[in-house]
């Protein structure tokens, strides 16, 4: 685990959503590349706040990423 995955771990412990970026470094994708797949509906558990803001539920990032979602 790298130094920046250890910082995100504990900046997202106790929270339910997380921010697309969080997100993209859990995957190892680009900022671009999320928000592509967020809008798309290729992300699972993305939630819209108002007109412009995403965020993503962090139980769906954790299912997807044990490979059950």
């Amino acid at each position: 685990m790298s130094i920046g995955e250890r910082m995100l771990d504990k900046r997202t412990a106790g929270k339910l959503t997380l921010s697309v970026e969080e997100v993209c470094v859990m995957l190892g994708i680009s900022r671009n590349l999320g928000y592509k797949l967020a809008r798309q509906g290729k992300l699972p558990g993305v939630i819209p706040i108002g007109e412009k803001r995403l965020v993503v539920s962090k139980l769906a990032i954790e299912r997807l990423l044990e490979g059950s979602g």
